[in-house]
C-alpha cells in the first residue's frame, strides 16, 4: 500500500521494496504474527500491514489495527504536561508538593540497594522538571529485581498485579501506596524508569481538575484527528485489536499475556497510565509525531508551542545523568535486546545524542515492551513507526524493529 509520488525528498521504490521484504521474513519465520510498518517523509506515506492478527491466523493484519503502544504511550501523553507549562499553569521547577502531597518530605535510601528503612531525608522537594525527564528519584530497574525497593512496589501492588507492569488502582490510591515508599536516589540525581511518567498523568489530573484522558482527548487526541487512540479500545472496535502475546524464552511458544476481549484494554482502567496504558493505530500516532516535526502545528492549528517541542525533543540530561543512562543502557542491552541505546533523554523520550547504530543523532522517540516503536528524524523530516503484537520477552520483535530502522534508513539516499 502506498500513495503520492517519489520526489526528492520521498521514499525510493527499491529501499521500499527491501524494507518490507526485511519485514515479512519475520512473519514469514513465525516468530511475529503479524505487523504494521509506517514511514512518512513530507506529504509522502507509505504503509505495510503483512501477516495475521493472531499466530494461528485468521484476519489479516490492517492499517487500522489497534495496538498495545505500551511504553511508547511516553511521548505522546508527555504532552499534556507541555500545554500546562505553555499556559503557565505549571512552572518546570515547581515543586510538586503542593499537588502531589504524597511525595512531599521525602526519605532517600543510603544506597539504590539498601533496606527501606536505612534511609537520609532528600536535600530537596520533587519538582516537575524532575517528573518530566525521569529523575525525581523513583523508577524501575529490572535488573535489580531482587533489591528491597523493587520488592516493595510488586509486595504494595504499585506495579505488576496480575502480573502485568501497570498499575491496577485508582490514582489516588496508588499515589498512597507510591508515598509509604522511600526514592531511590535524591531528586534530580539520577535518569530511573517508567515512574516519573505515571505519576505526570496524576499531576495533570490533580492540576486540571479533569481525568487525564479526557483533557488529552480535547486537547492532544481530537485536534490530531487521533481517533482510536485512548487507554482502552471500545467494545465496537475490539475486533481491531490482537492479542498480545509473550512468546515462552525457551520455547518460542506463543502466549497470549493479554487477550482483546475481557484483557486489560477491553474496558476503561481504574489508572490511565501515562507510562504504558494507550491504545493506538500508526496513522494516529504519524499524525502526532508529524505535529512534533512540524513545531508544534497540525495545519494551520497550534497544539504545542515551538519551544515546549523543542524542550521535549532534545536532550535534557545532565552530563552526569546522561553517563549514568548510557552506563544503564548498555548494561541492560541483552535484557532489552538492543533498544534504548540512543544517549539522551527529553521529556517522555529518548534522543540521540550520539550515533549507535543507523539512525542519526537527533532522532527522537521511544519504544515499547509490547513490540512497538516510533521515532522522529528532524534532520531527515521523517517518522517511522512499526507495531506488532509480540512483546519482548523475546528477541524477536526488537530484531524486527532493528531491521525495519536499518532497512529505512538504507533506503533514504537524499
Amino acid at each position: 500500500m502506498r500513495n503520492g509520488n517519489t520526489g526528492h525528498d520521498g521514499l525510493p521504490e527499491a529501499g521500499l521494496r527491501r524494507l518490507r521484504e526485511a519485514l515479512e521474513a519475520h512473519v514469514e519465520s513465525k516468530k511475529i504474527p503479524g505487523l504494521v510498518a509506517l514511514v512518512g517523509r513530507g506529504e509522502e506515506t507509505h504503509v505495510e500491514a503483512i501477516g495475521t492478527m493472531r499466530h494461528d491466523g485468521g484476519a489479516p493484519m490492517r492499517r487500522d489495527t489497534i495496538f498495545r503502544m505500551a511504553s511508547t504511550s511516553k511521548p505522546v501523553a508527555v504532552s499534556a504536561t507541555m500545554i500546562l507549562l505553555d499556559e503557565c499553569r505549571l512552572r518546570l521547577d515547581d515543586p510538586i508538593d503542593q499537588w502531589l502531597p504524597e511525595l512531599a518530605d521525602r526519605q532517600v535510601l543510603k544506597r539504590p540497594d539498601s533496606p527501606l528503612d536505612d534511609t537520609v531525608p532528600a536535600r530537596r522537594p520533587i519538582t516537575v522538571r524532575d517528573l518530566l525527564t525521569s529523575t525525581c528519584g523513583l523508577g524501575l530497574d529490572m535488573t535489580a529485581k531482587d533489591s528491597p525497593m523493587m520488592g516493595a512496589y510488586f509486595e504494595r501492588q504499585v506495579y505488576g498485579e496480575n502480573g502485568w507492569l501497570l498499575p491496577a488502582v485508582e490514582p489516588d490510591e496508588w499515589m498512597r501506596r507510591l508515598g509509604t515508599l522511600p526514592l531511590m536516589y535524591q531528586p534530580g540525581e539520577r535518569w530511573l524508569y517508567n515512574v516519573s511518567d505515571d505519576v505526570l498523568g496524576v499531576l495533570v489530573a490533580r492540576v486540571t481538575g479533569r481525568p487525564f484522558e479526557a483533557f488529552l482527548r480535547e486537547r492532544i487526541f481530537d485536534p490530531l484527528g487521533m481517533k482510536d487512540t485512548g487507554f482502552h479500545v471500545p467494545a465496537d472496535q475490539l475486533h481491531r485489536l490482537p492479542p498480545l502475546y509473550a512468546p515462552d524464552p525457551q520455547t518460542g511458544e506463543f502466549a497470549v499475556e493479554d487477550p482483546a476481549e475481557g484483557g486489560h484494554h477491553s474496558a476503561p482502567p481504574a489508572f490511565p497510565s501515562s507510562g504504558g496504558g494507550l491504545d493506538s493505530t500508526a496513522d494516529d500516532y504519524h499524525a502526532y509525531f508529524r505535529m512534533l516535526l512540524n513545531h508544534g502545528k497540525h495545519g494551520t492549528e497550534r497544539i504545542l508551542s515551538r519551544p515546549a517541542v523543542e524542550l521535549m525533543t532534545t536532550n535534557r540530561l545532565t552530563p552526569e545523568q546522561l553517563s549514568a543512562r548510557e552506563a544503564w543502557a548498555r548494561n541492560v542491552v541483552h535484557l532489552a535486546h538492543g533498544t534504548g541505546q540512543h544517549g539522551g533523554w527529553g521529556f517522555g523520550m529518548a534522543v540521540r545524542t550520539y550515533r549507535s547504530d543507523y539512525a542519526p543523532i537527533g532522532q527522537f522517540g521511544w519504544d515499547g515492551g509490547s513490540g512497538t516503536t516510533t521515532y522522529a528524524d528532524p534532520h531527515h523530516r521523517l517518522v517511522g513507526i512499526l507495531l506488532t503484537q509480540t512483546g519482548m520477552s523475546t528477541p524477536d520483535s526488537a530484531r524486527a524493529m532493528h531491521d525495519f530502522w536499518t532497512t529505512l534508513y538504507q533506503a533514504i539516499d537524499s
